[in-house]
């Protein structure tokens, strides 16, 4: 029986190279930008259903990891992301910034959007729920 490993090849250099290059940061700000902070049609964990949620415009995403899909027929890149902000303002400056969820957005092997999951705390204080 042949032992395959993979820890030497050199797909791992590659995709370590395509990931330390990439702006993670600036995917995130043009995401949030294009949808104006908004998520439209949000289900919580608890099955609470919410019309809308804004975002705070002072968010600050936090890479944390990526990993590869594939299928039989599609190749995919995830990339994770702490969500930060302030939960608080003190004389119009933010103070320490707090996580209130994460964002995992989806390209294709092209780098083109495919699709995203939220986790949103809807009770943070700077964060904007509407039910419907």
């Amino acid at each position: 029986m042949t032992k395959l490993e993979l820890k030497n090849h050199p797909v791992w250099h590659d995709l370590t190279e395509i990931v330390e290059n990439l702006d993670a940061s600036s995917l995130v700000q043009e995401h949030l930008k294009l949808s104006d902070y908004k998520i439209c049609g949000y289900w919580d964990e608890q099955d609470e259903y919410y019309e809308g949620i804004i975002l705070p415009h002072t968010l600050v995403p936090s890479f944390v990891s990526s990993s590869i899909g594939v299928t039989d027929t599609k190749r995919f890149l995830e990339l994770k992301f702490v969500l930060l902000a302030s939960s608080h303002v003190v004389d119009s400056q933010p103070n320490t910034m707090d996580n209130f969820g994460t964002l995992v957005l989806i390209y294709d092997e092209n780098l083109e959007f495919v699709d995203e999951n939220w986790v949103i705390d809807v009770n943070f204080p700077t964060v904007q729920a509407k039910r419907a």
